[in-house]
């Protein structure tokens, strides 16, 4: 499922450069699980930024407060670009499985932001088609969700997300249960899209090879209270290609990260 949703800005100004930040976040549920505390994290407008760490270090969480869908028990959200006269920042959520309405046509499901917002089907007609074809998938317009494959739905999904036409993409782990050779085919078509219009994406993950692949920084959690214990850059240029896969550079920031987060989960286990 996709939801866009719109979060009130600060009036404060933050660090340059900072389309969003995080300061002093701790969020605990009703049950008494700490998910995270203490969590200070500044995005950089038009970054590809990674939230990796073991389940359980708040990183879904980190994303739910950053997009409003719930909020943190102390500290608060920052869009220090926001002014009084744009009060709104318009961003979309990527969710794990894409939650397509089953008896909707694929057009019927990338339409449906915009319906809720009294769009009709003839004035987003144009919108919707451009969102498709940015994923390839014009040609199955009328078609079902039953009739796709999962990497389609999830195409389907990242669609419904674009038609809104976001600043910000928030996604978690959206290609965590697709088989390797469709998840290296829409790393691919992420990032360029992500190249062609300039977002800033938040990515959830549990891969290293994943993040090291996307993202120009990645931050890397660690669990029981949730909080950050390494930010790093990765210096690889765009575009990336699967030459990158293979290449030694590669291997050397997919080295690093993991020693990284293997820091993280021990850091766990001395609690």
């Amino acid at each position: 499922m996709i939801a866009k949703t719109l979060v009130k800005a600060s009036q404060d100004v933050g660090p340059q450069g900072d389309i969003v930040s995080l300061e002093g976040v701790s969020k605990t549920f009703s049950n008494g699980t700490v998910a995270l505390k203490d969590l200070s994290l500044g995005i950089r407008a038009g970054e590809f930024l990674s939230l990796l760490g073991p389940s359980g270090c708040g990183k879904s969480t980190a994303l739910r407060i950053i997009s409003g869908l719930t909020g943190p028990t102390s500290g608060r959200l920052r869009w220090p670009q926001e002014t009084a006269s744009q009060p709104e920042h318009e961003l979309s959520f990527v969710f794990q499985e894409p939650t397509l309405m089953p008896w909707a046509t694929v057009f019927g499901n990338v339409w449906l932001p915009l319906r809720l917002k009294g769009i009709s089907k003839s004035a987003a007609r144009d919108t919707v088609m451009e969102a498709l074809e940015m994923v390839g998938l014009a040609s199955f317009a009328q078609s079902y969700p039953r009739e796709l494959s999962g990497g389609m739905k999830m195409r389907v999904s990242i669609a419904r997300a674009l038609v809104t036409k976001p600043k910000v993409l928030l996604m978690d782990e959206p290609f965590a249960a697709l088989d390797e050779i469709t998840r290296f085919k829409l790393n691919n078509d992420l990032l360029a899209l992500w190249q062609r219009f300039g977002w800033t994406v938040i990515f959830v993950t549990h891969s290293v090879f994943e993040s090291v692949y996307l993202s120009n920084r990645i931050v890397v959690m660690a669990a029981r209270p949730g909080r950050i214990v390494n930010d790093i850059a990765i210096d690889a240029p765009y575009p990336r290609t699967e030459a990158f896969r293979t290449s030694t550079l590669y291997a050397d920031h997919c080295r690093s990260v993991s020693q990284a987060l293997h820091s993280a989960m021990d850091a766990n286990d001395h609690l």
